[in-house]
């Protein structure tokens, strides 16, 4: 991949967008709530996508702590009108996924693995 570091992840994150059936935007979000890249619907506030990843990140890694669960690995939210599925990507960002109801989540999350590795190069 050619290009600054920004441009290398928005193209990764197109890129899951088009290969992942159901994937309706994804986004790439500092663990303090800033947006490093996103290709989010129109509709959606990237400011908004950005603070709620990080606000749900916080919280996930809260909870996994408190309750003996281990390192955060997923924080998976499900709504009547969809999924919205964080990842880490390292100690400093987040993947955050908006996934349609009837999307398949196994290739979902193999397509977001997938991308973390890539991820984790950049960040």
């Amino acid at each position: 991949m050619n290009g600054s570091k920004a441009e290398i992840i928005s193209e990764r994150l197109s890129a899951l967008e088009s290969l992942t059936p159901g994937l309706e935007g994804a986004a790439v979000v500092s663990v303090e709530g800033l947006m490093i890249s996103a290709r989010a619907p129109e509709a959606l506030s990237d400011d908004l996508l950005a603070a709620m990843s990080a606000a749900m990140l916080a919280l996930g890694e809260r909870i996994a702590h408190d309750l003996k669960r281990g390192k955060l690995s997923q924080v998976y939210i499900k709504g009547d009108l969809g999924i919205v599925l964080l990842m880490a990507v390292n100690e400093n960002a987040v993947l955050t996924a908006l996934v349609s109801d009837e999307a398949k989540l196994g290739l979902v999350f193999l397509d977001m693995q997938r991308a973390l590795e890539d991820l984790r190069q950049w960040l």
